[in-house]
């Protein structure tokens, strides 16, 4: 690959990582796996890079990538082995709502991962059924059925003894700056692709022929 596509890519992956990662995150449910996670997802992004830059849309090229890499990692056998437990030293303090954000979390991270995956994809990423339903290589049919099953189970674990109105995801599942954000990058995305500012410092990748580090 030559230096001008390797800097093409490398500049891409600084302007959307802070998205990956926030994608990466509310699939795995983890910081650190997330961070693998985009790592692998920029890997194969690279490898791929001389047709992904032709797209017209480089940023669902590229969330497609993490969505199959998560859904990959799932279905294989580490990810059923290996849990990883335990608070980081430099878990932020409480703020309001602290607990509705965790609780949130939580719900999410139960769900199997192809209706969280779905889920990240409707709500949070804005596609419809269809752009749902080409991502994850299924029909819309099962997208929808995916979404019903994951709103089903949201509202199980957040409100036991009720229910909230059918086929609606809670509130703080449908805003992308309820509590749950306060923990995460204050980066969004939308029906176009993400809205990126500028990644937290001392993160950086760039394209793995020169074995770039991350965090």
């Amino acid at each position: 690959m030559s230096a001008h596509r390797d800097e093409d890519f490398t500049a891409y992956v600084q302007a959307r990582l802070a998205w990956l990662r926030r994608v990466g995150y509310l699939l795995c449910q983890d910081w650190q796996q997330a961070d693998d996670l985009v790592q692998t997802a920029i890997t194969t992004l690279y490898v791929q890079w001389r047709r992904a830059r032709t797209m017209e849309n480089v940023d669902g090229y590229a969330r497609t990538i993490l969505v199959h890499a998560f859904l990959n990692e799932r279905r294989g056998g580490w990810a059923r082995r290996v849990m990883l437990t335990g608070q980081l030293p430099d878990a932020p303090g409480p703020v309001p709502d602290a607990d509705d954000a965790m609780d949130v979390r939580g719900a999410l991270a139960g769900l199997p991962p192809r209706q969280r995956a779905t889920l990240v994809l409707r709500f949070y990423c804005d596609l419809n059924v269809d752009q749902a339903a080409r991502v994850l290589g299924c029909s819309a049919g099962t997208v929808k059925s995916q979404t019903a099953k994951a709103l089903a189970g949201l509202r199980r674990a957040l409100d036991p003894g009720g229910a909230s109105a059918c086929g609606e995801a809670p509130a703080a599942a449908r805003d992308v700056n309820a509590p749950v954000s306060k923990t995460m990058p204050p980066t969004g995305t939308g029906p176009s692709g993400p809205r990126s500012r500028a990644d937290t410092p001392g993160s950086t990748y760039g394209a793995p022929a020169r074995r770039a580090s991350h965090g």
